[in-house]
């Protein structure tokens, strides 16, 4: 059974609605016990960061996601709270990845946030079998984790270019939606929840 950690920060409808038509059996919860002996978790979100760990923190999450050792995949703030900080909010955050999260810069002709198909490049990992590098995922988010240790791809937007999907250990995230992110996304969900 998956479980898809509900924390009141959203998406979780979209999520869901891939998973289901990936064939899989899901439960959506914020349960410590049910996330515990779930095969695969899966940790969205969408919101601010702040208030994202606070609503972690008050479910004892924030502890419990880290301890965790099945497969755990973060999508978009969710890759963001598994990262050392975020400037939104000035939040500490889970630790998982060694990166800090940073808001984009303003650049001449440069729309923030990000919103849109962008390609993933120097992509590695059983996440990204069958996925060639140049290949397009959809991204909606104006922070994004620096390049670090463990990225798994990049993309770049504007001058700078940012660490899209992260692995340490069964930990992983992605910047980008899979689940909105038609073949390439099913694909990539596919890969992690055969892990």
């Amino acid at each position: 059974m998956i479980a898809i950690v509900d924390y009141n920060t959203g998406n979780l409808r979209s999520v869901e609605n891939a998973v289901r038509a990936l064939g899989q059996e899901y439960i959506v919860t914020d349960d410590p016990d049910a996330i515990r002996s779930a095969s695969h978790v899966l940790l969205p979100g969408v919101g601010e960061a702040s208030k994202a760990m606070s609503e972690l923190r008050q479910r004892g999450l924030d502890t419990l996601i880290p301890s965790l050792s099945q497969p755990v995949l973060g999508i978009c703030i969710g890759l963001q709270l598994m990262c050392l900080s975020s400037e939104e909010g000035n939040a500490e955050c889970m630790g998982i990845f060694p990166t800090k999260v940073t808001k984009f810069r303003e650049e001449s002709g440069l729309k923030i946030p990000h919103m849109g198909w962008n390609m993933v490049e120097d992509v590695k990992s059983p996440l990204f079998d069958g996925v060639p590098a140049g290949s397009f995922v959809y991204f909606v988010h104006s922070f994004a984790p620096e390049c670090c240790e463990g990225m798994i791809s990049t993309t770049t937007y504007g001058s700078r270019s940012f660490a899209s999907a992260i692995r340490k250990g069964n930990f992983f995230g992605t910047q980008f939606h899979p689940e909105k992110s038609g073949a390439v996304g099913r694909l990539i969900l596919r890969n992690f929840l055969s892990l």
